[in-house]
């Protein structure tokens, strides 16, 4: 039985921390909850006494609660540090190592692996200040469950809500990593390419690449060898992967091509331009006609060149639309003779691009399998099981 150790802050988002420990109790998990001062003026001990089936904890020189379970002794009870809504606040006080009140003194004590939620406005969690104390806590091995966007109690909208709590359940009780790529090479290509017009002006899309580069980081965990083809991100490379950095559709398709015959593996999730400018102007465009016309060329289609060579890799497409999902899906999964496709909706509330969250619908020639809403972390990992099992399957039959 796992020993889950719930800290609440005092947030709005506290309601959200009874639906959590339901959940926990749920899946069989044994649940303590620590309450701050003001997380009490939300929601009331007695609702989470009711829903743990133990006594809330509140106060850092209890004596009774001190005669019973010591700070430390409940700190060494737990399995898992959660605190769930975590306040910029409370954020603050951890990333500093203060400790004025029972659960920052709980995270000080905690040998086990702490996660935090955070939920606040989302001016405050923009601020530099909180970033900054997010980066401090995660160098301290703390696990952040990033917050949702969304409209806020405030009456404002943006990042800052607390994730769902089936979320963060999920997160927390994820089976351990499998080495289900051991020995494999895996190639991933991710992120947007880039078209240039002229020196200054591109054509190019909204994606991030956070699922590619999630992938990366999942198949490095799986045991895996992964090169990753990159185009124009904001993001760090993972820990022990060869980036291959690109900027257009031509420059990743070469980059795909040079690596493909030597892989096991190819996970094709880049938003490659479909056209490319025919001609790339040498001088910047001047804004004198009131129209003008660009001609637009076909880019050679990365995923349909790599499945079709004489050996190809065990490949893997990506595709993000807005309508007829499945219908497209499958298309493109016979028509380019891929092994599997992961398809997921673009311009929806949630999910999608430049988004911390994502649903896959997977397919493959005899089924398929639907991979819930979640961080984009987790659904890499979920994904990286699927395609080493299908691949498992396609080398043994």
């Amino acid at each position: 039985m796992k020993h889950i150790l719930l800290g609440v802050s005092g947030g709005i988002a506290a309601y959200k921390a009874a639906e959590l420990v339901r959940l926990f109790r749920k899946q069989g998990c044994e649940v303590r909850v620590v309450m701050t001062e003001s997380a009490m003026q939300f929601i009331s001990p007695l609702t989470f006494q009711a829903l743990s089936g133990n006594p809330v904890h509140t106060e850092l020189l209890n004596a009774d609660a001190e005669n019973a379970m010591s700070h430390i002794n409940l700190a060494r009870w737990a399995d898992v540090l959660l605190i769930a809504p975590a306040t910029a606040n409370t954020l603050a006080k951890c990333s500093y190592g203060l400790a004025d009140d029972l659960l920052s003194t709980l995270y000080l004590a905690a040998q086990c692996p702490v996660y935090v939620a955070p939920a606040m406005n989302q001016a405050m969690w923009h601020k530099t200040v909180t970033q900054d104390n997010i980066a401090k806590l995660k160098a301290h091995g703390v696990t952040v469950i990033n917050p949702e966007s969304g409209e806020q109690a405030c009456g404002e909208t943006g990042l800052g809500r607390m994730a769902e709590p089936a979320t963060i359940c999920q997160q927390l009780l994820a089976e351990p990593v499998v080495r289900c790529l051991q020995g494999l090479h895996v190639l991933i290509s991710a992120g947007p390419t880039r078209e240039p017009l002229d020196p200054v002006r591109y054509i190019t899309n909204r994606s991030s690449g956070k699922m590619g580069y999630a992938l990366a980081k999942a198949a490095v965990n799986a045991g895996a060898q992964v090169t990753l083809v990159s185009g124009s991100v904001s993001l760090a490379a993972p820990d022990s992967v060869d980036v291959v950095r690109v900027e257009t559709a031509a420059e990743m398709y070469e980059a795909v091509m040079a690596n493909a015959q030597s892989c096991d593996m190819y996970i094709g999730a880049a938003a490659v331009a479909d056209y490319s400018p025919i001609v790339a102007e040498a001088q910047k465009i001047k804004k004198h006609a009131s129209q003008t016309t660009i001609i637009l060329q076909k880019t050679q289609d990365i995923l349909a060149a790599v499945a079709g060579l004489a050996s190809p890799p065990f490949t893997v497409g990506f595709a993000a639309e807005t309508h007829n999902l499945e219908v497209y899906a499958q298309k493109k999964l016979h028509e380019k003779h891929l092994d599997m496709i992961a398809a997921n909706w673009v311009g929806r509330e949630k999910g999608g691009f430049d988004s911390e969250q994502n649903a896959l619908q997977v397919f493959w020639k005899t089924g398929q399998k639907t991979l819930v809403m979640m961080d984009k972390i987790q659904l890499a990992e979920q994904l990286v099981l699927l395609c080493a099992e299908k691949f498992n399957e396609k080398n043994t039959t």
